[in-house]
C-alpha cells in the first residue's frame, strides 16, 4: 500500500479513537481521511477488515470494559461516556458481542476473559492495515496486469430500479429485457449496465437500490412503460477490471479493487457510482459464469473533482 493511503486510513482510525464518546458519521470520517464519501465505507472495510461503524462499536466496547472493570461508574454513566447514547443501546451492543449484559461483568465477576480478549484486540487493532502495507508489492504486480484506465462518455440510458437484495436483481433485468426487446435494443449495439447505488454493508438489504440500465441511441423514443425511467450516466475516468467468474465472487473483485489496487495506484475513487457492463448471459455460458466489465470511477490523486 502506498504510504499516503496508509496514513489517510490511520487518520480515520485515530479520529475514532479520539471521538468514540461522540456521534461519529461516515461523512466525517471520509472528510478526515480525504476519501470519496461515496466509496469511503468500501475502502475502509477492504483495508481494515471491518466496516467503519463496526470499528467504532469495537472501540466503544473496549472502553466500556475498562470502565466496568476498573471504575465504579454506573451503567448509565458508562453508556454516555462510550457514546452509546442510552443504556438500552449499550446493553444490546454489549450482549451481542460478549453474550452477557454489562451488569453481569460486575455481578458475576466474570470479567477476566473479557479483559484479556479486549487487551488482545487493542494490541492488534491495526494488524489488517499493517499486513496489507507489508504485502502490497505482490498484490500490486498482480493487479497492475489486469487493470486498464479508460475515459468513458456520458450515457443516456433507460432503466428499471430494483430495491432489495442485490441477489434478486434478475426481476429488474427481466423487466428491462422485455422492454428493450420490444424497442429493438439489443447487444452489442447497446450496452446493458448494472449500477449498485448502495453499499450493503451500510444500508439494510431491503433498502439497497440497483438500476438495470440499457444505453439509448441519440433521439430515441420508446414505448411508454410505467416501470421504465430515464437518466444520464456521467462519463469520466474509470479503472476497468474484466471480471469472469460466478456472480458471488463479484464482491471479492470489488474488495480487491478498493483494498489492493487503488491504494497502490496513482488514483483515488471519485464520487460517481461503479458501472457493471454485462457482457454475457450466465445462463448460456458454458461454465455458468458472468462476464462483467467492472468500471470504478477514479480521479488523479490530489484532484479535488468529485469530492
Amino acid at each position: 500500500m502506498r504510504r499516503d493511503y496508509y496514513e489517510r486510513i490511520e487518520r480515520a482510525v485515530k479520529y475514532i479513537h479520539d471521538h468514540y464518546d461522540e456521534p461519529i458519521h461516515l461523512d466525517t470520517l471520509a472528510n478526515v481521511s480525504h476519501f470519496s464519501k461515496y466509496h469511503f465505507n468500501r475502502i475502509f472495510t477492504s483495508i481494515v477488515g471491518m466496516t467503519p461503524m463496526s470499528y467504532v462499536k469495537k472501540i466503544r466496547l473496549q472502553k466500556s470494559v475498562y470502565y466496568l472493570t476498573e471504575t465504579t461508574k454506573s451503567i448509565l454513566e458508562i453508556s454516555n461516556l462510550c457514546g452509546f447514547g442510552s443504556v438500552s443501546n449499550f446493553n444490546a451492543a454489549f450482549k451481542q458481542h460478549f453474550h452477557m449484559v454489562p451488569s453481569d461483568v460486575r455481578k458475576k465477576h466474570q470479567n477476566r476473559n473479557i479483559s484479556l480478549d479486549i487487551s488482545k484486540n487493542q494490541e492488534e487493532w491495526s494488524a489488517p492495515i499493517r499486513y496489507t502495507y507489508a504485502n502490497h508489492h505482490l498484490l500490486r504486480r498482480i493487479w497492475s496486469m489486469n487493470i486498464m484506465i479508460k475515459e468513458l462518455p456520458d450515457y443516456e440510458v433507460a432503466f428499471v430500479r430494483h430495491v432489495g437484495s442485490y441477489l434478486e436483481t434478475y426481476y429488474a433485468w427481466n423487466q428491462l429485457n422485455e422492454w428493450a426487446n420490444r424497442n429493438g435494443l439489443y447487444p452489442p449495439e447497446h450496452d446493458f449496465i448494472g449500477i449498485s447505488l448502495d453499499d450493503p454493508l451500510v444500508v439494510e438489504e431491503f433498502a439497497c437500490r440497483y438500476d438495470a440500465c440499457v444505453t439509448l441511441p441519440t433521439g430515441f423514443k420508446g414505448d411508454e412503460d410505467p416501470d421504465i425511467q430515464y437518466k444520464t450516466i456521467p462519463g469520466g475516468l474509470y479503472a476497468l477490471y474484466q471480471f469472469y467468474d460466478t456472480i458471488d465472487k463479484l464482491a471479492i473483485a470489488y474488495q480487491s479493487l478498493f483494498g489492493q489496487w487503488l491504494p497502490n495506484s496513482e488514483y483515488d475513487a471519485d464520487d460517481r457510482p461503479c458501472l457493471e457492463f454485462c457482457m454475457n448471459n450466465p445462463e448460456t455460458d458454458p461454465e455458468g459464469k458472468c462476464k462483467v466489465h467492472l468500471y470504478v470511477p477514479i480521479k488523479e490523486r490530489g484532484s479535488s473533482s468529485g469530492g
